[in-house]
């Protein structure tokens, strides 16, 4: 949530912003004129509770006084709900606002316009057509996607024998190198999460529509453990030796694509169920931008350990996430499709989610609320369908990335027995 403060004292800055981001100014334009008629109320509200107190004998009233009493305590009784509908108003107004984009955040209209900032390894080169991840899988007994479709619907896969182990080991070797190295607390979390919860990190109310909503419940199947680990701490006030706060978690999230028809209907790269590493940050107001410079490298050391050819693009701010100020994504090679594709995303959320989640820390002038910095480390299914088809052989089988070796009792190739 925006500072309300900020979009009354700087609003032309606050428009200028939201409009780069494609964002309908008219949004911006409710906010303000129900924020004014609140503010105008409370005002009035308080000049009336002042007249009440300044009229109020100190002995037994006259008949006069008692009316004249009884008429402004009817006022202020009807004003206090008008107040108490316009602040609810007010809030939900800017619940609908996204977040204003850093200055460092290039301008730009859509994915086109991101901007590539770096590149790590050189895309394998093959004496065959490379495969695609599917096919592989399939063929090599890794994963069946007809008896995901027989138990669930499309946009569904069951991962069996070596691929089931490889999802876990690859797992396995995210989780032991966030928190071994990098210093995240690993959590486990529930996977339903409340409205509260989805509110407080920006989910709601915008995206609804792309939520499992678990009916005659306030219960929801979390999309990202972005909810749970950050609201962890929500209506928290934190000391700042207590920061920064890092956590990690491996999850089920749970997406209907809703926008995605047509897009990725083949393989493991867009599904209702996937799984992924999160990384969660919770920093003071100053740390943010280092906090999400080193969380984006600690993203990148599990790419560099599977040595995936990747590349780190600068969202624009038409292609920024709804509470993103800023974001760079991690986009690992797929060979079968001769382009990088998103792996993960990590952001700076500033103290948009932390006004959402009343998410503070104790300042030198009283308490302020944290920044929030978060991304996957790893999207796991991606994960999987880039080694297999980086590691793919020419007869069809996959070799097996060193640093996950330890974890599959050191074989070298997935086909092997």
């Amino acid at each position: 949530m925006l500072d309300p403060n900020i979009i009354r004292n700087r609003l032309e800055t606050v428009k200028y912003g939201l409009g780069n981001r494609g964002t309908d100014l008219a949004l911006l334009d409710t906010f303000v004129r129900i924020d004014n008629e609140w503010r105008a109320a409370a005002q009035e509200l308080e000049v009336l509770q002042q007249e009440r107190n300044a009229k109020t004998p100190k002995g037994k009233p006259s008949d006069e006084e008692r009316t004249l009493l009884a008429e402004i305590s009817q006022k202020i009784k009807s004003l206090q709900g008008a107040v108490q509908d316009l602040e609810s108003a007010q809030r939900e107004a800017a619940l609908q606002l996204p977040n204003v984009p850093l200055d460092a955040t290039p301008i730009g209209k859509s994915e086109d316009d991101n901007v590539i900032v770096k590149t790590h390894g050189t895309p394998p080169s093959f004496a065959f057509t490379p495969k695609s991840h599917e096919v592989l899988g399939e063929s090599a007994g890794l994963m069946s996607f007809d008896q995901a479709t027989e138990i669930a619907g499309s946009r569904f896969v069951v991962m069996t024998g070596m691929g089931a182990r490889l999802e876990r080991a690859v797992t396995q070797l995210m989780l032991d190198i966030h928190t071994d190295r990098h210093g995240y607390t690993e959590v486990i979390p529930p996977a339903l999460v409340n409205t509260n919860a989805l509110i407080g990190t920006g989910q709601l109310p915008k995206f609804a529509d792309d939520l499992y909503k678990i009916e005659g419940t306030d219960y929801w199947l979390s999309s990202t453990a972005e909810v749970q680990l950050t609201n962890l701490y929500r209506k928290s006030i934190m000391s700042p030796e207590d920061l920064p706060i890092k956590l990690t978690a491996a999850t089920p999230c749970f997406r209907k694509e809703a926008g995605s028809y047509g897009k990725d209907i083949k393989g493991i790269i867009r599904l209702h169920q996937f799984h992924k590493v999160e990384l969660v940050q919770v920093v003071s107001p100053t740390q943010s931008k280092e906090a999400l410079a080193q969380l984006l490298a600690d993203a990148e050391t599990i790419l560099q350990e599977l040595e995936l050819p990747y590349r780190v693009a600068s969202l624009c701010t038409g292609d920024l996430g709804f509470a993103s100020a800023q974001t760079f994504d991690l986009e690992v090679w797929f060979p079968s499709q001769d382009t990088y594709r998103e792996i993960s995303s990590c952001s700076n959320f500033l103290d948009f989610q932390a006004r959402r989640a009343m998410i503070r820390v104790k300042g030198e002038n009283g308490t302020e609320f944290a920044h929030t910095i978060n991304g996957s480390g790893l999207a796991i299914g991606r994960t999987v369908a880039a080694i297999i088809e980086n590691y793919q052989l020419a007869d069809g089988s996959i070799s097996i990335p060193k640093a996950l070796r330890p974890y599959l009792g050191n074989k070298e190739n997935l086909c092997q027995t």
